[in-house]
């Protein structure tokens, strides 16, 4: 009985046996599927969109905004003002000396340069967060109801328990008529 040898790699015209196929098939297999249960464990750790977008800037068309009105926005979940301010409320804050104020600040570092009518500032009560009044009582600026502090026209703090003015977020203009928030320093 004769019997039948073993196919030599050989024989094969570049080597390649079938059992070296299945081990490169099998791998492969087990690449792609590793990839496929390691995806959503990648994914997962991205950011949603949600989140994406609350960190991205916004723009404010200023071109509606009248003299000496308030708009209040949204940036990443805060309150923004952006105030409007009239030529006798420009005229009023420069005059105002920063030595008598609680948080010293002059008035043109607390508006850009060229856009001295503009004020954009985060709209919470430095003391403990709450929203202040604009104008209350007949006055420029705003009122907290809480607990009594008082910021003038561009935000600085006149009257107390707050014990700072109220911030200022990154923004940048984009021409005249056009902010930015979110981007750029502080003014």
């Amino acid at each position: 009985m004769a019997t039948t040898a073993a196919p030599s790699d050989a024989a094969h015209p570049h080597g390649a046996t079938r059992r070296d196929f299945l081990f490169l098939a099998t791998g492969a297999g087990a690449v792609v599927g590793a990839a496929a249960l390691a995806w959503p464990f990648v994914a997962s750790m991205a950011p949603d969109a949600e989140t994406v977008a609350a960190g991205a800037p916004i723009d404010v068309d200023l071109t509606p905004i009248a003299d000496g009105q308030i708009v209040n926005v949204f940036w990443r979940g805060k309150l923004i003002f952006v105030r409007h301010l009239t030529e006798k409320e420009v005229a009023d804050m420069k005059a105002m000396a920063p030595a008598s104020m609680i948080d010293p600040a002059p008035f043109l570092s607390r508006v850009k340069e060229g856009h001295e009518r503009w004020l954009v500032a985060y709209g919470n009560c430095t003391h403990l967060g709450c929203v202040p009044i604009a104008n209350a009582n007949g006055q420029e600026g705003w009122a907290c109801p809480c607990h009594g502090s008082q910021f003038d026209a561009v935000g600085r703090v006149t009257r107390g328990p707050a014990p700072i003015n109220l911030p200022i977020p990154p923004y940048a203009f984009q021409g005249d008529a056009k902010v930015r928030i979110g981007e750029g320093a502080a003014a």
